[in-house]
C-alpha cells in the first residue's frame, strides 16, 4: 500500500506545478506601448506661453498648430493624446487667439475627458 502512495508522489507534484504555471499565465498580459498623437505641450511650454507673443515665437514654443482654420485664422489648436492599447489615458487641447496685429491675445486649456 505504501508503495502506491509513493509512486503518485511525483504525478501529485507534477500536477501541481503544471497547476501553478496556467494561473500564472493566465495573469500575464503583453506589454503595451503608449502612444503619444499630436503636438505634446508641458506645463513649462506653456508657462513660456505670454500676450503679445509673435506667430513665429508660439511656433517655436509649440511646433505647428495642429489646426489652423482658414475660417479662423485669429486661432491655432494643439491637440495631443496618449493611448495604451485600446485606451485613452489623456487628451488635452490647447487653443491659441491672436488679435488684428498677430500677436497672442488669450488662450484655452481644455482636458478632454469623454474617453470612448
Amino acid at each position: 500500500m505504501k508503495q502506491a502512495g509513493i509512486k503518485n508522489l511525483p504525478n501529485a507534484f507534477l500536477m501541481i506545478c503544471l497547476s501553478f504555471f496556467l494561473f500564472s499565465c493566465e495573469s500575464l498580459s503583453p506589454y503595451k506601448v503608449p502612444i503619444l498623437q499630436g503636438n505634446i505641450f508641458e506645463e513649462k511650454d506653456i508657462e513660456k506661453l505670454t500676450e503679445g507673443l509673435t506667430r513665429e515665437q508660439v511656433k517655436f514654443i509649440f511646433g505647428t498648430a495642429l489646426i489652423q482654420d482658414p475660417f479662423h485664422s485669429d486661432r491655432w489648436d494643439y491637440y495631443y493624446s496618449v493611448t495604451i492599447g485600446d485606451e485613452k489615458i489623456n487628451e488635452n487641447k490647447l487653443s491659441i487667439f491672436f488679435n488684428e496685429k498677430n500677436l497672442v491675445d488669450s488662450w484655452i486649456i481644455e482636458e478632454i475627458k469623454d474617453f470612448n
